[in-house]
């Protein structure tokens, strides 16, 4: 078993409620840690035994770039495809920032993490 991070992924989107957000966007920070078996990866040294970390991140990119009003359903989309596409993961935890969000005063963030654990 072992533990994948991927840390700070950036992106800037259009997610939210108000007009200002769907039209001017903002940027957001990605964070994923996903838990899974990595022995193979770790005897084979072989990256098609691996968890691609490579392709989680344009899993991600691809997510970021379809609208959403709320952060709760871009973790959820996020957390489908990286259990639909990886079947040796056995938990994902995602959290989606939004920086500087229009919330009527200074703030440096919000976030949304939802985790999730493979049912057998």
């Amino acid at each position: 078993m072992g533990q994948i991070r991927l840390n700070d992924m950036e992106f800037y989107a259009y997610h939210g409620c108000l007009q200002e957000e769907q039209m001017n966007g903002n940027r957001f920070l990605v964070n994923i840690s996903m838990d899974g078996d990595m022995e193979k990866a770790s005897s084979s040294d072989e990256l098609h035994d691996a968890l691609n970390y490579a392709a989680v991140y344009e899993l991600v990119k691809e997510e970021m770039a379809i609208r959403s009003h709320l952060l709760e359903h871009l973790s959820r989309r996020i957390l489908d495809r990286l259990f639909d596409r990886f079947p040796q993961l056995n938990s994902a935890e995602v959290c989606v920032a939004k920086l500087n969000p229009p919330i009527g005063g200074p703030m440096r963030s919000v976030s949304v993490s939802q985790k999730r654990e493979r049912l057998t």
